[in-house]
């Protein structure tokens, strides 16, 4: 194995790491407070760092913001996807239907959150700037419908999100924002792949040697 092969197998070990804690916490509980509560930290320590997302699920598209899968719970009770955001990229006015935190890994997002007047219109209840290391959670519950885009006018902006379920497989929303008529959608992902979490064999070698 060349150097480069193992340094790719040693930097992702934070994600992976991420997912075992996830993965007891999900086992652990459904309550969704519990969830974002512990979660929260957990995905802090993730984005703290940024030596760990392979280069294939950090690239921008021209003309989109991408949405990498990487990592869905077998049993589909989370997922861990990364978003890159391209310079003047953005989404339109969505929901989510589950519970989600998201962390800025790289650069900045600016998340507009929506809320409904007593005529059922949408209506604009803040705005947040998100920089390099914040954490914010979304879920029906605590506020679900948002629009995001990248806060960085000349490079692109990656967050890390955690879905508590397969977010790309889940029937949504997108919302217009003039009349507030909803529309469903399914995101989907953009890229057939995942990373390779499991391939321990570097350290393992390392370890014996």
């Amino acid at each position: 194995m060349n150097a480069q092969t193992r340094s790719a197998a040693a930097s992702i070990t934070p994600l992976r790491q991420f997912v075992v804690e996830m993965t007891r916490l999900v086992e652990a509980t459904d309550d969704e407070q519990r969830l974002l509560g512990e979660g929260r930290p957990l995905l802090a320590r993730l984005v703290s760092r940024d030596d760990w997302l392979p280069d294939a699920f950090a690239q921008p598209h021209p003309d989109f913001y991408q949405q990498y899968l990487l990592h869905a719970d077998p049993f589909e009770r989370f997922c861990v996807v990364s978003f890159v955001w391209g310079p003047g990229q953005k989404t339109p006015i969505h929901d989510h239907t589950v519970w989600g935190l998201v962390g800025i890994l790289r650069g900045a997002e600016r998340a507009v959150r929506y809320g409904r007047d007593e005529h059922g219109a949408l209506v604009a209840e803040g705005e947040d700037i998100l920089p390099t290391g914040a954490v914010e959670a979304v879920s029906p519950d605590i506020g679900d419908i948002h629009a995001v885009e990248n806060a960085v006018a000349d490079r692109p902006s990656i967050s890390i999100h955690v879905y508590g379920g397969n977010i790309g497989a889940i029937r949504r929303s997108v919302f217009d924002p003039q009349t507030g008529e909803r529309r469903p959608f399914v995101s989907g992902y953009s890229s057939p792949a995942v990373p390779n979490l499991w391939d321990r064999s570097a350290e393992v070698r390392a370890a014996t040697c």
